[in-house]
């Protein structure tokens, strides 16, 4: 399960990006990058984050630690920021913190030695089947803390659910976007990552994942009559886009080959 604690202390904001993070200290005494259910991005961008990021920590991959961050009223009152003020109220109740690094730093694909074929054959397909188009030069999305590469914010992934209509159709496309990924240039091992990945996913996981999504992010959407409809359209989605992985892994190959 997806552990919850509450936020008991407002640091600092984090300004990259455009949803203003925040760097909160938890009622367990440890730091979260808190995103606020209250930003721009809205809830959904929460969802992508939570469903993504448990995704690829059940493939195995360095993401850091998902929690559910409850925020009461009158958190941060000493915040003088009037838009921070405003972010702070309109996010009371639960919003998702991922566990601080400190002093991490920013992943350079410059850096010596670049990752091995096996592991950034795996980072690329994972942000291929859950079509996140933010790992690129300009938007690395990826940590380098105790000499070990993370991978940060995932919500910008998932994009399908900002339109639900047609859903499953689009859930076998190949993702074009694939080809500005930072990691693709290494990636020569895709089709063994396909072996191994798809293993390691199935309803039953996908359906686990989406059930730690809290009720209150859900619900709104046409399509669906009730909040485990629209929990089912997930599921159906990833499952439907799991049996398409050879799909979107060629047209990965197709597009480091011709980086290459």
């Amino acid at each position: 399960m997806l552990r919850t604690v509450a936020a008991t202390r407002y640091i600092t904001p984090l300004r990259e990006g455009g949803s203003l993070p925040a760097l909160v200290e938890a009622d367990d005494g440890e730091l979260y990058v808190m995103k606020f259910a209250g930003a721009g991005q809205g809830v959904k961008a929460l969802i992508a984050e939570l469903i993504a990021g448990e995704i690829g920590r059940t493939l195995g991959l360095p993401i850091p630690e998902l929690v559910l961050v409850e925020l009461e009223a009158g958190f941060g009152l000493n915040e003088p920021h009037e838009e921070i003020q405003d972010l702070l109220k309109a996010s009371i109740g639960l919003n998702l913190g991922v566990r601080y690094l400190p002093s991490a730093f920013a992943y350079n694909p410059l850096m010596e030695p670049p990752p091995d074929a096996g592991f950034a054959s795996e980072i690329v397909w994972f942000d291929a089947y859950v079509t996140n188009v933010d790992r690129t030069p300009r938007n690395v999305n990826m940590l380098i803390w105790e000499e070990k590469l993370w991978l940060i914010d995932h919500g910008a992934a998932l994009y399908f659910h900002h339109d639900w209509n047609n859903y499953l159709a689009r859930s076998s496309s190949p993702f074009s976007f694939i080809k500005q990924h930072t990691l693709l240039r290494y990636a020569a091992d895709l089709q063994g990552a396909d072996e191994r990945l798809v293993q390691r996913l199935n309803d039953g996981v996908l359906r686990e994942i989406v059930e730690w999504v809290p009720e209150v992010w859900l619900g709104g959407e046409p399509q669906f009559e009730d909040i485990a409809g629209h929990r089912d359209g997930y599921v159906q989605y990833l499952s439907s886009r799991l049996a398409a992985s050879e799909t979107f892994v060629k047209e990965a190959i197709h597009a480091r080959t011709a980086l290459l």
